[in-house]
């Protein structure tokens, strides 16, 4: 792979290192020999150590203390930003304003700091047009502001991940899967740890790949096409059925979510094949359900209560 920039006496600072999206990047970047920065709030938990048994520089701070992510930016070659959702929910105590002013906050430390390169990692449903859902416009809003900056800048929007599929509660130990798209209404999706060798590449090819909005997915798959791949996986019958109409009348956000799979807003527009010109290696639903994705949805299943019979 061609480079523009030699990654060896550069540092990258990662925010959310403890987090699937920066935990992800900061073990690319070091996997391909930068020298990493991780802002992190205690550097004595088991998240933090690990990262830093991978080579990878623990600064205590804090996205509510901006003269802590100051003192971390000196010297600082790029800045990965990704900050706590706002649809996470009351219990995350995260309001759409705190991202926002999170976002940018880092943006702003940035310029004043003399960054070369901010990679911001948004969310496919961002763009021009407001979805009505904060954990969306919060990060168009954000977007927006950091392309009005004078900093090199490069925004991911990550189509939904893989790992979503695993969570409990879909129905998998009942020998069933529910999701937002139709059976057969195609859907993007990516690994989380593919975010990681994006933003590596991005930052080691800023002339080709900066000053860009990039919305990256490794996969598209219907819900029937999900359903036979993880009853392959399973080596047992996994039915596929869209989340009730029930279900989305009741709860607005989930409704508000599944128009946005319909309108193909949140359904995904990544131009897969182009992305596996400029990142090669990107999983496939298949490829990564042999490795990674195999071990969640298998223990998901027993987790669950374990009434499918496993091979």
């Amino acid at each position: 792979m061609e480079t523009s920039v030699k990654s060896l006496d550069k540092t990258v600072l990662v925010f959310g290192a403890t987090g699937q999206q920066g935990g992800s990047v900061a073990s690319a970047l070091r996997s391909n020999g930068w020298r990493v920065k991780a802002l992190v709030r205690d550097p004595n938990t088991d998240k933090s150590e690990a990262i830093a048994a991978q080579g990878i520089e623990l600064v205590r701070g804090d996205l509510t203390d901006v003269p802590s992510i100051q003192a971390a930016m000196v010297g600082i070659y790029g800045v990965f930003s990704v900050q706590p959702s706002s649809g996470q929910g009351a219990a995350a105590g995260v309001t759409d304003e705190a991202e926002i002013r999170y976002g940018k906050a880092i943006a702003d430390i940035a310029v004043a700091n003399d960054v070369h390169h901010l990679v911001y990692s948004s969310a496919n449903a961002a763009g021009a047009t407001k979805t009505g859902i904060g954990h969306f416009d919060t990060k168009s809003e954000i977007e927006e502001y950091i392309r009005g900056l004078n900093i090199l800048s490069t925004v991911i929007r990550p189509s939904a991940f893989m790992e979503i599929l695993t969570l409990p509660g879909m129905g998998l130990d009942k020998g069933a899967f529910a999701f937002f798209m139709r059976p057969d209404q195609p859907m993007q999706f990516i690994a989380v740890e593919d975010i990681g060798k994006i933003v590596a590449r991005i930052f080691a090819a800023p002339a080709k790949l900066g000053s860009q909005t990039i919305e990256i997915a490794g996969d598209t798959v219907t819900g029937a096409e999900l359903a036979e791949k993880f009853s392959r996986t399973a080596g047992c019958p996994i039915t596929y059925h869209r989340f009730p109409d029930s279900l989305l009348e009741q709860n607005a956000f989930l409704g508000r979510l599944a128009r946005l799979v319909d309108q193909g807003r949140l359904a995904g527009n990544a131009d897969v094949a182009s992305l596996r010109e400029n990142f090669p290696g990107l999983l496939t639903m298949d490829e990564w359900l042999t490795g990674a994705g195999r071990s969640a949805l298998l223990a998901t299943i027993q987790a669950d209560g374990g009434e499918v019979a496993l091979r």
